[in-house]
Parts: C-alpha cells; sequence; structure tokens
C-alpha cells in the first residue's frame, strides 16, 4: 500500500486583531492516498480519521468564553443511537485522531452506514451549562466523503447531517427524546466544496453556527442519515465584550445580547480613589465590540488622575489637588500642606485666603485701619466723613519671592450703631472702594459714632479654625463667587465674628432752622424755558446766602437726576428744557447753618414747537413721496426683467426639445379636476413637539448660513440626551449606527414613542459633522404627513444624534421586494398617492428633492409612505447606480435627463424621479433598466427609450409614468396634478380593469438593439444568469427548455408546473422572456 500525505500550512490570527475576529486560513498542498488493495467499509472509516486537520486551531480569544472543547478531551463518551450489540448499524464510533507532525491525539466520531436502509444514527453531546451567556456558538469541524465512492454498495448514501439542539433547565444523563419534534433543528450541515472522492484532495470543513439560549443549559445533538462522516472537533462557546477601563471607570466582561442587534447595557464602577460625575454605562454590541460610552469618573481632590492607566495617585506632602486644577501643584504662598493627599494648603499662621479666592491663590495679612478720618461736613440731617487708606506695619512689605504680603483689593464698610432705618449712606453698598461717604436723613442736634472698617474679608477670629480642610468635597464649586462671604469652607458665620481694623468719629448735627422756602411759583413756560419766582423764608434770623433751585423731568423723579442752579434773588430763569415735557421744581435756601430743607414740589409742563411739528410733517411726506416713487420704478424694472429672461429661456427650451414626446391631453392646459378635500392616506403626528414653521413658509437651504450650527438652532429643536433610550441597532450609515430607540415626551416626559436615531461617529471631521447635521437642517423645516418628520437633534453632547420618528416596514424597495404580489392595485395607488402628496408639499416649499426613489421613501406600520434622505450632500451609497459628472454623482436611473446633462434640479425633474417611482412600485421593487450599465441608460433614453409597463400594469397608471416620462420638462405634470390623477383612479376602481402587459406593441416604448448583452440568448444557464435566477438552471434543463423560442412561449403555469412558484419570480423570468421574444 502506498500512501502520500497531505501537508498543511497554518497561518494563525494575529494577536493584535479584534478578539471577536476568530478566523483562520488555511493552506493545503497535496493529500493523495492510492492503493492495490480495494476498498471496504474499514478501510473507509480509517481513511475519514486518518487524513483530519493536522493544526491545533488557536481555542479561544480574549473575548470568547468556551464551554466545550473536544480537543481537550481524554475521551468523550457522548450518548450515542444506535449503541451495542443489538444496534442494526455501527452507528456513530468514537477514534482517536492524530496529528502525526505535532504529535496530537484529539478524540473524535466517524460514522459511515452508508450499506444500510433507514439509516438514523443520533449523537448527543453532553449537557452545556450557558452560564452568563444569551447566545451561544457551536463550531464544527468535519469531512464527508463524496458518495460516487460507492457506486454498487451504497443503499442510503447522502452528503449531508443535520445539527440539532434541545433546551433544559437541568442536566440528566437520560437524553432528551430523541424523536424529530423534540429537537429545534439549527441547519441541516453539509460539505460545500468539501467533498473528497477517489480523484480529490481531502478538504477539512469548519461550519459555525449559533443559536439565542434562555434555560440553563442545552444539549447539542447530530444526526446521521446514511452519510459518510468525521466530526474532527466541536468547540461551543459565547462571546464577550472585554472587561475595560475608560473614563477612570471599569466595565465588567459583559456578554452579548439573544441577537445580534441586541445591545447590552453595563454600568461601571468608579477605580479607587474616583468617584462618578455622571452614571457610567457603556453598551456592549453583539459583535463583541463597545460603543456609545456615557459618564464616566473623576479623580478625588487630592489625588492626580493617569490619563494613560486610569488610575488616581495621591498628591505628595506639600503639593495638593482641587476641582480648579488636573494635576498636583506645588502649595501657593504663604500656605502649606502637612499630609498626602490634600485638597488645599492651609494658610500660615497670621495670613488667610480671601473667600472668593480658589485654593490655588495665595494667602495674604488682613489690612491695618484707615487713616486721617475726618468729619468734612454736617448739618441738621447730612454729614460728609473722609479718610486715608490704611498704612503697612513695617518695612518688610513682601515675601522672599517678592509677593506682597498685602492684597490689593481694599474695601471699606461702614458701621454706625446710633443710625436708625431711615439713614441712607452714599456709597449705598454693603462695602465700596471709596475714600468718603455721605450720611443724610440723620436726626437734628444728634449724636453719631461712626465707624469705618477696612477689611478684604480675610481677617477673622485666629481661634475659629475656618480654613481646615476637612469639610471641603469635590462637589463643591470651586469658582463660586458672591458678596455674602457668610459662609467659609463649609462654616456658618456671624458677620459680627469678622474681626476687622477701623477707625472712629464721633458728631453731633446741627439744630433744626426755620428757612424754608414759600409760594413757589411758575410765572411762564415755552418749549424751552421756564421763568420762577418764590416768596423769602418767614422769620429767620440768620441772614439768606443764596438759594438753590433745582429741576428734573416728573418722569425721573425717583432717580433723584437733577440739575442745581444757584441765584441770590428770589426769581430764576431755567433755560434747554425738554419740549412737551412735564418737570418738576423746588427750591431751599442757605444760611450760615447750612441748607434748609427744600419747598414743596410744583409741576409745569413745557409746550410742544410749533415748527418742528410743521417740518416734522414736511420731512414725512418727503420721504414718502419718495418711497412710493422709487417702489414704483423698482416694480417696473422687475417686471421687465421677468419677461425679458423668460422669453429668453423659452427660446432656448424650444431650441432643445426636438424629440420630446407628445403632450398628453390631460396634461395640455395644467388644469385639473376638482375633487373634495379629503385625502386617500391621512395621519397624525405624535404629539411630542410642534413644527417650528407653518405650512406657508418657504424653503431656506442651510448652506447659505456663514455658520451650521445657526441653521441648526434656527430649524431643529435641542433634546435633552437623558430622554432617548437606545434599544438596537437596526443598520449602519456613512456617518455612525442607526438605531432604534425610545424618546420620553413633554409634558410630564413619563410617556415614550418609537424614534429612529442616526449616531454620528466619535472622532468624526468637522466637515462630516456639518454633512450629518445639514439634512436636520433640512428636515426641521418640514411638517406633512407624508414626508419624514423631525423630532430633535441632540449636539450638546456626544455622540450628535438625528432622532426623526420610527418606520417599522423599513425602505419602501426593500418592503415591495419581500411582500411581492401581495397587494391589490387600490392598495398601491394609496401609497403613490401619498408619496406624491409628500413630493406636491416640498415642491410647494420650494424644495428640490434630487434624488427621489423608492429606497428614500420610508413604510410605517399602517403603510403610509413618507419621502426620506434629503439632499444630495453625501455619495450615492450603491457607486454602480451613479454617474460621475463635473458636478458630482448622480443616480442617473432615476434623474431626469436635463439634471443629467446640465444639471438642471426642478421639481419637473422630481416629476420624472417619481414616475420611476411608480415604475419601482408596480414591478414590486424590480431594479429600474436592470441591468444596463449607466451609459446604455443614457443613450437610450435620449434615443427615446422608456421602461416598459410592468406585469399586470393597469394603462392609466403606465400612461401616468409616461406623462412623467416627457423629454420635455415643461410637459410634465405637477406633482398637485398628480395626486388629482391619482385620486380619481381611486374613486373609478373600473378604470384600473385595463392592464398594459404587451410592452412590444407600445409604440412608444422600445428596447434596445440586440447587441446588448443582457438581451442576446447564448445559452439557457447564461440568459438565466443574466436575469439573476440562475438559481433554477436545474429547472429548466429537467423541462429540457434550451431555445429561445421555447422560452419565450413560457407561461405561468407551465412555471407552476416547473417547481418555479414564487410569484415574483415567474413575474420576472415571464416578463424577461416576452422581451426575448421581441429580439426574436
Amino acid at each position: 500500500m502506498h500512501w502520500t500525505f497531505r501537508l498543511f500550512q497554518i497561518q494563525c490570527p494575529n494577536q493584535n486583531r479584534s478578539s471577536h475576529d476568530t478566523d483562520i486560513s488555511i493552506r493545503t498542498k497535496n493529500f493523495k492516498l492510492t492503493s492495490i488493495i480495494p476498498f471496504s467499509k474499514f478501510s473507509i472509516v480509517l481513511l475519514i480519521w486518518i487524513i483530519g486537520p493536522i493544526c491545533n486551531l488557536q481555542i479561544a480569544n480574549a473575548d470568547q468564553v468556551v464551554l466545550l472543547d473536544t480537543t481537550r478531551e481524554a475521551t468523550l463518551e457522548w450518548t450515542r443511537y444506535p449503541y451495542g450489540p443489538q444496534a442494526q448499524t455501527p452507528g456513530w464510533v468514537e477514534e482517536s485522531f492524530t496529528d502525526f507532525v505535532k504529535g496530537i491525539n484529539w478524540r473524535s466520531y466517524v460514522v459511515c452506514d452508508v450499506a444500510y436502509h433507514n439509516v438514523n444514527n443520533w449523537l448527543w453531546s453532553p449537557f452545556i451549562d450557558r452560564g452568563p451567556a444569551n447566545r451561544l456558538y457551536i463550531e464544527i469541524q468535519f469531512t464527508i466523503r463524496d458518495c460516487s465512492l460507492f457506486p454498487g454498495n451504497a443503499l442510503s448514501c447522502k452528503e449531508t447531517f443535520s445539527l440539532l439542539f434541545y433546551e433544559f433547565d437541568a442536566a440528566t444523563r437520560e437524553p432528551p427524546p430523541w424523536q424529530t419534534d423534540s429537537y429545534k433543528l439549527i441547519a441541516r450541515i453539509a460539505a460545500g466544496e468539501g467533498r473528497f472522492n477517489q480523484n480529490s484532495d481531502v478538504d477539512i470543513n469548519t461550519e459555525v453556527k449559533s443559536i439565542a439560549v434562555s434555560k440553563k443549559g442545552v444539549y447539542f445533538a447530530f444526526r446521521d442519515q446514511g452519510a459518510c462522516i468525521s466530526v474532527l472537533a466541536v468547540k461551543v462557546y459565547y462571546i464577550t465584550c472585554p472587561a475595560v477601563t475608560e473614563n477612570f471607570a471599569h466595565f465588567n466582561e459583559t456578554p452579548t445580547g439573544r441577537e445580534i442587534t441586541i445591545i447590552e447595557k453595563q454600568n461601571g464602577t468608579c477605580v479607587e480613589n474616583a468617584e462618578p460625575y455622571e452614571a457610567p454605562t457603556y453598551l456592549c454590541k453583539g459583535d463583541g465590540k463597545w460603543t456609545i460610552l456615557t459618564g464616566g469618573c473623576r479623580c478625588k481632590v487630592g489625588y492626580e488622575p493617569n490619563d494613560v492607566n486610569n488610575t488616581c495617585t495621591e498628591c505628595p506632602a506639600g503639593t495638593f489637588r482641587s476641582a480648579e486644577v488636573r494635576k498636583c501643584v506645588s502649595c501657593p504662598a504663604n500656605s502649606n500642606s502637612s499630609k498626602t493627599g490634600s485638597p488645599m494648603c492651609n494658610c500660615l499662621t497670621g495670613y488667610y485666603r480671601h473667600p472668593a479666592d480658589g485654593r490655588h491663590m495665595p494667602c495674604y495679612k488682613p489690612p491695618n485701619a484707615p487713616m486721617n478720618l475726618t468729619l468734612l461736613f454736617v448739618d441738621q440731617t447730612s454729614a460728609i466723613i473722609s479718610w486715608s487708606a490704611p498704612a503697612k506695619d513695617d518695612n518688610q512689605l513682601a515675601t522672599a519671592n517678592g509677593l506682597e504680603k498685602y492684597r490689593t483689593d481694599v474695601v471699606y464698610k461702614v458701621r454706625c450703631s446710633s443710625c436708625n432705618s431711615n439713614v441712607m449712606f452714599n456709597p449705598s453698598a454693603d462695602t465700596f472702594n471709596e475714600t468718603k461717604i455721605t450720611l443724610t436723613n440723620l436726626e437734628p442736634v444728634t449724636t453719631y459714632t461712626v465707624q469705618i472698617h477696612a477689611t478684604n474679608s480675610i481677617s477673622y477670629l485666629v481661634d475659629t479654625g475656618l480654613y481646615s480642610n476637612e469639610t471641603y468635597s469635590s462637589s463643591d464649586n470651586a469658582f463660586s463667587n458672591t458678596s455674602n462671604f457668610s459662609n467659609i469652607n463649609g462654616h456658618q458665620l456671624d458677620l459680627s465674628e469678622i474681626r476687622t481694623k477701623y477707625a472712629e468719629i464721633v458728631f453731633t448735627t446741627e439744630s433744626v432752622m426755620l428757612t424754608t422756602v414759600f409760594n413757589l411759583r411758575v410765572v411762564s413756560i415755552t418749549s424751552n424755558d421756564a421763568s420762577l419766582v418764590w416768596d423769602k423764608p418767614g422769620q429767620s434770623d440768620t441772614p439768606i446766602e443764596l438759594y438753590e433751585v433745582r429741576w428734573f423731568p416728573k418722569s425721573e423723579m425717583e432717580t433723584i437726576n437733577n440739575t442745581t442752579l444757584n441765584t441770590k434773588e428770589t426769581k430764576a430763569q431755567i433755560y434747554n428744557l425738554i419740549e412737551n415735557t412735564e418737570y418738576g421744581f423746588q427750591v431751599r435756601c442757605k444760611t450760615v447753618n447750612g441748607f434748609g430743607s427744600y419747598s414743596n414740589m410744583v409741576y409745569a409742563q413745557t409746550h410742544q414747537s410749533v415748527s418742528t411739528v410743521y417740518e416734522d410733517s414736511m420731512q414725512i411726506r418727503f420721504i414718502a413721496g419718495a418711497i412710493v416713487t422709487g417702489v414704483f420704478f423698482l416694480v417696473i424694472f422687475i417686471v421687465a426683467t421677468v419677461y425679458f429672461m423668460r422669453s429668453k429661456h423659452q427660446d432656448e427650451l424650444d431650441k432643445k426639445s426636438t424629440n420630446h414626446l407628445p403632450l398628453p391631453m390631460e396634461y395640455a392646459s395644467n388644469e385639473v379636476n376638482a375633487m373634495d378635500t379629503t385625502p386617500i392616506v391621512k395621519t397624525l403626528h405624535s404629539n411630542v413637539t410642534t413644527p417650528l414653521f407653518g405650512s406657508s413658509r418657504s424653503y431656506v437651504d442651510p448652506h447659505t448660513y456663514e455658520d451650521p450650527n445657526q441653521a441648526i438652532r434656527e430649524f431643529a429643536r435641542e433634546i435633552d440626551a437623558n430622554y432617548i433610550t437606545i434599544e438596537a441597532i437596526i443598520g449602519g450609515g456613512e456617518f455612525g449606527d442607526v438605531c432604534r430607540g425610545r424618546l420620553k415626551i413633554p409634558p410630564n416626559f413619563v410617556q415614550d414613542i418609537d424614534v429612529a436615531i442616526k449616531t454620528l461617529k466619535p472622532g468624526s471631521s468637522e466637515k462630516a459633522r456639518c454633512d450629518f447635521l445639514t439634512e436636520a437642517s433640512i428636515m426641521g423645516q418640514f411638517d406633512h404627513p407624508n414626508v419624514i418628520y423631525l423630532q430633535g437633534v441632540v449636539t450638546r453632547s456626544n455622540p450628535v444624534m438625528i432622532i426623526t420618528e420610527y418606520m417599522e416596514n423599513g425602505s419602501l424597495d426593500t418592503f415591495l421586494r419581500v411582500n411581492d404580489g401581495k397587494f391589490q392595485t387600490l392598495q398601491l395607488i394609496v401609497m403613490l398617492r401619498g408619496i406624491a402628496s409628500g413630493m406636491s408639499y416640498l415642491s410647494d416649499m420650494n424644495y428640490v428633492h434630487r434624488d427621489l426613489a423608492a429606497r428614500n421613501v420610508l413604510v410605517n406600520a399602517q403603510l403610509i409612505c413618507k419621502i426620506a434622505d434629503f439632499g444630495l450632500s453625501r455619495e450615492i451609497e450603491n457607486a454602480s447606480d451613479a454617474y460621475t459628472t463635473r458636478g458630482g454623482k448622480i443616480p442617473v436611473r432615476w434623474t431626469a435627463p436635463e439634471a443629467i446633462a446640465f444639471r438642471k434640479f426642478t421639481s419637473a425633474s422630481d416629476v420624472w424621479s417619481y414616475g420611476v417611482v411608480l415604475w419601482e412600485v408596480m414591478s414590486y421593487g424590480e431594479r429600474p433598466y436592470w441591468n444596463w450599465s449607466n451609459q446604455d441608460v443614457i443613450k437610450s433614453i435620449e434615443k427615446g427609450y422608456r421602461l416598459p409597463a410592468p406585469m399586470d400594469c393597469p394603462e392609466a397608471l403606465y400612461q401616468l409614468m409616461l406623462d412623467c416620462w416627457q423629454k420635455q420638462r415643461t410637459h410634465r405634470p405637477t406633482f398637485a396634478s398628480i395626486v388629482s390623477t391619482l385620486d380619481n383612479l381611486a374613486r373609478q376602481p373600473q378604470s384600473l380593469l385595463t392592464t398594459r402587459n404587451s410592452p412590444e406593441n407600445d409604440s412608444s416604448t422600445h428596447i434596445l438593439d440586440t447587441q446588448r448583452g443582457h438581451n442576446i440568448f447564448i445559452s439557457t444557464d447564461l440568459w438565466l444568469e443574466n436575469i439573476k435566477m440562475s438559481r433554477y438552471s436545474q429547472h429548466f434543463r429537467e423541462a429540457n427548455l434550451v431555445s429561445a423560442q421555447q422560452i419565450s412561449r413560457l407561461t405561468a403555469q407551465l412555471l407552476s408546473d416547473m417547481g418555479i412558484t414564487l410569484v415574483g419570480h415567474q413575474k420576472k423570468i415571464l416578463h424577461q422572456a416576452r422581451q426575448l421574444d421581441t429580439i426574436i
């Protein structure tokens, strides 16, 4: 016997790769067996387990938790059926698999009962406790022998086996019932390209399946019904998001959810010496990756953060860290910390820190008392006191490092124990920095004691211990400033406890002098002048030195902003008054004893100047006349310009429109028959928010704003991220994930609704952020039942999100393909009517969509269609559908000819796109122009080609498509006309009975010439491959359909007899067969 062994080169995974990437590539060289001995059952079984895998695969990466690995077991002893001497077939046999190169000996199971009838071999794994897992993965390495090796002896040879599972809440030695209905089938597993025979190499197949689990554990079962199999290795594991530390919070290893799209929320715990500033949470995705980190922790005061390893280090003695700084810093001047981990440094003896200063500011000595306190003036009711700034107590005015011992912001405070509540001080503030103060409303012949305190709020009782750091916490606001320093470092102080140095003065007010002016009157008043007279005071013993007159507008009386005039006569002339204003006038006299009290208030109103009124009137008339004249000429200019431009533009259109189709009668005059206002589809928005703008507002392009954030603030609402809950990731886009979530709604934020959430990838560029939010700026301007509704945006926290209403059925094209043939024509018309209504609204807003297609229309649970994906600011997702011009990429299959050629996008070009959407809906999501190239589409449309009518499409709807595809854009209907047409069709169902099933007889449509690759018939297999139906090649071969003539005569009944039962596939094959008949 001669053996030729197969050599393996194993490339193991890179250790630096993400732990969920578990693929292993295996390169093989020839592994053949030649023998002069005939094959027997024993030699076949021996061959299967000898030529198994040679490399010991890596068991698990960092986030794979392995529950079962047969390659590490000395013996398996799994439960088998049938088993024992009474068994009619040998069944599963446990044997050793040996790796000759690496000296590995694995236990495995083989079965090869191809020589028996009714084979039913079962193999059960032991009970596997799932632990915290929500989803289990099973990886099987196996080989299967080709049935061609048993041409005469195989009675029940197969090339597949079944993998099943059975969940159980407790382990048991007895196997679960092995009937079919007791187990859930995971998959029927075949070797794919891995079968081997006498003329091929042996390939080891690796198959990975996964199941969601909920009970305590699970049994896996392998069922053989006549195959020649060798199960070499079985591994059962589950995937976890690895333990990580981020933002000074530790997140434990977390198993993924039951489904790939389910995310698991994990709460973090702060690292040692850290505290949370917001509850840290991390989301674990189904692929074992963390996403959307919120919240985190920060180091406590007295501890320095290490961003590299996310630890908090204690500050050494002589340093401190407060909430104001991030690193441990040395103590400021005149302070020190004697222990480690200090949140602040205590002031040295005799020094104090200003309460408004942060912990990083120096300590200072309190100021001395004011100097040269002097009484400048006193009379019966007022006094003026002045002083000089405090002096410094010695020549050592600065510390060793040059820092002043005294603060420069010395302020003063006045205390008067004998003053009642009527006494007023000027300045009136509690503390002030002027060196003079005026006291008014004093009592005559009264002695007052006034103290002037010098302070900067750092002079306190030495024994109060106010600067202990025991009461400081990191939650204190380190930057709070207040004028009331009665709460210092957690101690509530009485201001009477504050010890400040002061100077004191005692004085007595003068006696009352009855020198009051009487009978003040206004003898004359004009627009700007007033004449006053008054009588001398009676019974005055002292001569009068002068009279003081004051006046002020009556409206400003409370502010006491007055103007004064001194005179020695009992009359006065007041000038420069404001016309048409009511003034108040008072007079008082002055003697050697001071001023007397003011007289009673007298009021008088100045006149309005007649000349001024006349001049104002003439000026207003002149301005009004100039404005009217300017507007008149401007209107004439605008009308002339518009008339000229429209005439010129119409001439250009007439030159270009040489091959357009005839104008349909119903749109020739742009008049549409009226109908009642009841819509076919009516939806109501959620009461979460109300629209920002009314329906009459025109669209504003966000790109016209210099600051994109200004557009967001104007057109979109900011939503607090705390009101949003992400439930599952339902897709992905250019900018980030698309999720399903819940939004709490006002006014109580208790109820919530389903929403769709688009997130921006962390670390995105500023341009990507602007592009991402531009769509929200556009969407936020619209409010219509058939336009996707923007709930709001999240821009003040990460990640940045766009929140819209949730559309349960997703995009229209995918929804139609999944539900092929399930709707009546009237239902499709209702959906089309909703799309046209939404586009009519956008057109009235002067908004051009430019990318209207079924993929950009969303469908909710009530089958209401809504326009989405606003603007072409991003790259076209499917590159094969895009045509690149100098202006960017265009989806040519949906775009009007003038937009492709001249980038002329209008509402009329959106109407062309709507015609293609209409074709997509009636064909249940078929791709427009099938597999033609973009150049073929452009050339064909220019030659007059139009898409043929979909199968069973009503004649009226196909005529509406052709109207939308008029080459001359001015001949196309408006969206309002389309809505009216669809309403009329919905009211007249009998008009939908006439269908358009023979596109080849339509003179307005034609297919391209026979040199198109997709229409040339070379063979049945190639034709089916071109129309994406190669899965039915075997059906056509069995029916002996080999020529184009035979295929062109296909019917729906014949396809059903061949076993092609899907309605959508029947329609597609018959449609392409009709086109093939046209070519023939």
